[in-house]
Parts: C-alpha cells; structure tokens; sequence
C-alpha cells in the first residue's frame, strides 16, 4: 500500500501565449512542463518580439527626430511602434501572470 507523500501537485495559471487566434482572441497554454515544444516556441517568439521591438524604436527615433520626415514616415513609424507596444505589453502580462504569488503569511 502507498502512503500519501502530502504533496499535491497544483496546475501553473495558464500561459498567455504571444499570439492571438484566427479570430483575435487571447490564446493561453496549460501545461506543467516549461520545456514542452510550445512553451519554447512561445518563449522564441517572445524574444524574436521583444528584439524585434527594439529594432523598430531604433529606426522610428531617426524618422521622428528629423522635423523634414515625410507625414507617410511617420505615420509608417507610429503604426510599427504600436504593433510593438502591443506586442511588448502582451510578453509582459504573460511573464507577470507566470510570477510566484508572494506568501503574504510571512509579512
């Protein structure tokens, strides 16, 4: 007979994942494994996002810095600059829904 060990096991929130649906709704993943194929996906994709970002902020200062940009560069700018707060913002509520709960019994 075994004998209970007194753990249990406990699912992790789901995982917003860095893409929307076909439909534009938020996607999640259940899993309790941080190494499956899909969260390593999702955590390349949040970095190729991330960079990507980075990128974008580096040629839309150059455009916005210079008063003689046409109107369609910086409207161009202005759009990709959206796409990646948009994107920047998702990575940080799927990072920030993944953070241990602090015990609040120790304060």
């Amino acid at each position: 007979m075994e004998r209970p060990t007194g753990r249990t096991h406990v699912t992790p929130p789901p995982r917003l994942l860095p893409w929307p649906s076909p439909d534009g709704n938020p996607c999640y993943l259940v899993t309790d494994d941080d190494g499956s194929y899909l969260s390593r996906l999702a955590d390349d994709l949040e970095a190729v996002q991330l960079a990507t970002g980075i990128d974008v902020l580096g040629h839309a200062r150059k455009v916005l810095d210079d008063p003689a940009s046409p109107y369609r560069e910086v409207r161009f700018a202005g759009l990709r600059l959206a796409e990646c707060l948009s994107d920047a913002l998702r990575v940080a509520e799927s990072r920030g829904m993944r953070l241990p709960v602090p015990d609040t019994e120790d304060v």
